[in-house]
């Protein structure tokens, strides 16, 4: 019989993971869990903030003007390239509606319960070589409906990692008196017109919120602890400054002892990984950013019939996915051998200690960076599949030169893939 698999969310990954395993309807049925009424996840655009109106937290951290950092050319799953009239660095509402085509292409609506909360996955072990999952899920927008139980096989969480703000305490905070947000609500410039306006964190949603506040604020400062920072031309208004290292009610003090008086204070400090709906029986650890035990980032290694799809940052992220459910299906329908449990950490507490080695820190676990290539084709390789073009690395990797030489201006640049193995990167209409 096919294994009955539940998936976790509708963004990316999950429709990743619904289009994989309803192709293979010998081997899989599958049943896709949606808190909202949308597909499409962290890219689903709104002007809310807070709650929403079913007094659940908002997923969305997309603001109202916000561009890709990554053009098209590298985003697309691997079998479903975006529209070509497009530019390379589109706006998040081309995203969304790229994720609802693919959804229609591939015909996963039927498949997919929206307006749906999970509230709870545990582990049900019937055998001693199978573990059954109890899921209990609520309708969030009729109450009449109670709760329902259901019963499968195996479990994919692809919640996302946009939706629960990282919140960060420095001394004094409580008694600064001006405008305090995480990026997480951040959606219009025109807020902070004529404000004195501190973004701490230079991430790409540190940078880019910055440059976008700045021909509406009076100055704008990006706080961060990076040795080299941004070595480009920056708007005039724009200044870089070392960390803050407390506030006062109308200003910050740097860990230089230079002030700064502040009108609005904007946490760009990044989002933590949460699963609300996992029972303690499930053996799931989150601790500073580290989700365990997981092998290879996605699968437990002592219940393997649950899988994590999208734990990775600093990465390519659809064509990412891909991989990993073609992963994590490989070895659900036995095609790949997984090692022994002890075998699977042992393997993930090697490549946590190489990356504790190298200076990164506990954190940073799940960040790939450039250890991304290599980690797909490890994928590829175990599980049986092609590998990713290795033109989406080189692609990649100009991209990020270029957001670190060029962060005003490449986003107007215009990926051109001339053969399967060559590309120009130009300026529009040159």
């Amino acid at each position: 019989m096919p294994l009955r698999v539940a998936v976790i969310g509708a963004g990316a990954a999950g429709l990743c993971a619904l289009k994989h395993l309803t192709a293979r309807p010998s081997a899989f049925t599958a049943l896709g869990f949606e808190l909202t009424s949308n597909v499409g996840g962290t890219w689903v655009y709104t002007e809310d903030t807070g709650l929403d109106r079913n007094g659940l937290p908002i997923h969305s951290s997309v603001y109202k003007n916000m561009t890709t950092n990554l053009p098209v050319e590298v985003m697309a799953f691997p079998d479903f390239p975006f529209n070509e009239n497009l530019p390379s660095f589109v706006k998040h509402t081309d995203v969304c509606q790229y994720l609802t085509d693919y959804t229609d292409r591939f015909h996963l609506r039927d498949h997919i319960r929206f307006n749906t909360l999970v509230e709870l996955v545990e582990p049900e072990t019937m055998q001693a070589d199978r573990t059954t999952w109890h899921l209990r899920t609520r309708n969030v927008t009729d109450p009449t409906c109670g709760l329902e139980d259901h019963k499968f096989d195996c479990v994919m969480v692809c919640n996302g990692h946009y939706a629960e703000p990282l919140v960060c305490s420095l001394p004094g905070q409580s008694q600064f008196k001006g405008l305090v947000m995480h990026s997480h609500d951040y959606r219009h410039p025109e807020v902070f017109s004529d404000m004195n306006v501190l973004c701490l964190g230079a991430g790409p949603s540190g940078r880019d919120i910055s440059i976008e506040m700045a021909p509406f604020a009076k100055q704008v400062y990006l706080s961060h602890k990076k040795n080299k920072g941004l070595q480009a031309p920056l708007p005039t208004n724009l200044r870089q400054t070392a960390a803050v290292a407390s506030l006062k009610p109308d200003s910050a003090v740097l860990t230089t002892g230079e002030e700064l008086l502040l009108d609005a204070f904007i946490t760009c400090t990044g989002y933590l990984y949460t699963f609300p709906f996992l029972a303690p029986s499930c053996h799931v650890k989150v601790e500073d950013k580290r989700v365990t035990p997981l092998y290879k980032h996605i699968l437990h290694t002592e219940y393997t019939s649950l899988a994590f799809i999208g734990l990775c940052h600093k990465i390519l992220p659809f064509p990412q996915f891909d991989c990993q459910i073609r992963f994590c299906l490989a070895a659900w329908d036995g095609s790949m051998e997984l090692p022994t449990q002890a075998e699977m950490d042992a393997d993930t507490e090697c490549e946590y200690k190489a990356k504790l080695a190298t200076g990164e820190p506990h954190r940073h676990a799940h960040k790939l960076a450039g250890r991304q290539w290599e980690y797909n084709d490890e994928l590829a390789s175990l599980a049986g599949f092609p590998p990713l073009p290795r033109i989406l690395q080189q692609i990649s990797d100009n991209i990020d030169d270029e957001r670190t030489t060029n962060v005003l201006g490449y986003k107007h640049m215009k990926v051109e893939i001339i053969a399967p193995d060559t590309y120009a990167f130009r300026k529009y209409h040159e």
